[in-house]
């Protein structure tokens, strides 16, 4: 049978109760390919947003690291837990009705700008290479340092007081990478006195991808395995159009492939801008680039050299990527 290729991202809408590494896993097997990877891993009780790669696309994962992302957040308040979230055991509790929407908005301030996070015990984070879940569950939690994050915005969305002693706000949350907003939910309820908790988590971006955009993982399933690629895989480059992109000959494209630089003088013919006129995103990428052949097709990322015009690749895709086979 004539061999299938593919490579691209899956936006998929995480169900519930599932693994990020579970929708890994169904993809490969629906997909009948091994290179398949994730970005930006959610919670099992977490929904929404999970960009999925496939093939030499998991490549650009890493350009999805520094990505905006948003979520949309339930905080469930008078309850604090061990896991800042619904599934962990109450470690206090507080009649919370006394609580105003007004008190909440103004708490909610301090956690808008560049700030000092300390992630949840129970987390993927590591130290001395022990996931802190991990020695959370043994009964030995870890001390977590706190890191910088960035928050770029908190929108209240409703403010339900239907249980006066459990009210519960509901957020729009948007953020940079390392951002936990379990930790969110919990350290707001430190600031009121009264306890919080996260209650439910979808998160609505990651780059390039939303929730309005997302296939359900059952239904992504189903077209990886009848082969219609088309209504699903977004290509490669989807998460590099922050990028500026340098177009290049078939002799410049060998190079490339090579691994050797090229020259490509700054003439205006050659810099295509990117799609929506913005500078390109991630620290240092004003000196990087996409590259394109005269056919269209991704041949590498490059880099500034040292001399006028000089690009160097740091990244190269081969023309013949991992295929998928009938």
């Amino acid at each position: 049978m004539a061999r299938e290729v593919v490579r691209g991202f899956i936006n998929v809408d995480k169900p519930q109760g599932i693994t990020s590494f579970d929708v890994v896993r169904r993809v490969r097997r629906a997909a009948g390919i091994r290179k398949v990877g994730h970005a930006g891993t959610l919670d099992p009780n977490a929904t929404g947003v999970l960009p999925v790669a496939i093939g030499e696309a998991t490549r650009l994962v890493d350009e999805l690291v520094d990505a905006s992302k948003r979520y949309e957040a339930t905080v469930v308040f008078g309850e604090a837990t061990d896991t800042y979230d619904v599934e962990g055991a109450v470690t206090e509790a507080h009649d919370a009705s006394h609580l105003t929407e007004d008190a909440v908005r103004a708490a909610l301030t301090l956690f808008v700008g560049d700030l000092m996070q300390r992630p949840p015990a129970y987390s993927a984070v590591k130290r001395e290479g022990v996931a802190a879940y991990k020695a959370a569950r043994a009964g030995n939690p870890l001390e977590l340092a706190e890191r910088p994050v960035v928050v770029h915005g908190i929108d209240v969305l409703s403010w339900d007081t239907s249980t006066p002693a459990r009210p519960v706000l509901r957020i729009d949350v948007r953020c940079g990478k390392g951002f936990y907003v379990r930790s969110l939910a919990h350290d707001l309820g430190q600031v009121l006195g009264v306890g919080a908790h996260l209650g439910a988590l979808r998160r609505t971006q990651v780059g390039p991808f939303t929730i309005a955009d997302a296939t359900p993982l059952d239904a992504a399933v189903r077209l990886l395995e009848a082969r219609e690629y088309a209504r699903l895989v977004h290509a490669p480059d989807i998460v590099l159009q922050r990028w500026p992109a340098l177009v290049v000959s078939r002799e410049q494209a060998a190079k490339l492939r090579q691994g050797l630089d090229i020259v490509v003088l700054p003439r205006r013919d050659y810099v295509v801008p990117s799609a929506n006129g913005t500078p390109p995103e991630g620290p240092g990428s004003e000196r990087r680039a996409r590259c394109y052949g005269p056919d269209g097709q991704l041949i590498a990322l490059v880099e500034a050299g040292r001399g006028v015009g000089s690009w160097h690749p740091f990244r190269v895709f081969t023309p013949d990527p991992d295929a998928i086979t009938e």
